[in-house]
């Protein structure tokens, strides 16, 4: 394995792996819901609107392999699976839910910004 410097704007980088998962809106949304107690998926399926069951399950899977969350099965009928975060998944969880709160409290001057640039670059005069 090549060593490169821990630069996050080096093609080469290793820590650009984990901005690749972090940049993920079903990362973000699971990670939300998860931060705010929400930890069964069935729960986490109705909570995050617009998920399919699949990217709910192939998103869970990926935070648990790369360390995030943790699944736990309750040997239980029917089975019970809850999930949670684990310590470096905790400490993600107040940069995630101030992204979330920053899209909900800007997103309308967002939505200003892209009429405002729609409409200049269709009448570039």
């Amino acid at each position: 394995m090549n060593s490169y410097p821990i630069d996050i704007l080096n093609q080469y980088c290793p820590s650009r792996q984990v901005l690749d998962l972090l940049g993920d809106k079903w990362t973000l949304l699971t990670l939300n819901a998860i931060g705010r107690g929400i930890n069964r998926h069935n729960a986490l399926l109705r909570e995050i609107g617009g998920i399919s069951q699949k990217m709910l399950s192939q998103t869970l899977r990926e935070l648990e392999r790369n360390g995030i969350v943790t699944r736990h099965v309750y040997p239980v009928v029917p089975p019970r699976v809850e999930y949670e975060m684990t310590p470096l998944g905790a400490s993600l969880n107040e940069p995630v839910m101030a992204l979330g709160k920053w899209a909900q409290e800007n997103y309308a001057l967002v939505q200003q910004a892209r009429e405002k640039y729609d409409l200049e670059s269709a009448n570039p005069n």
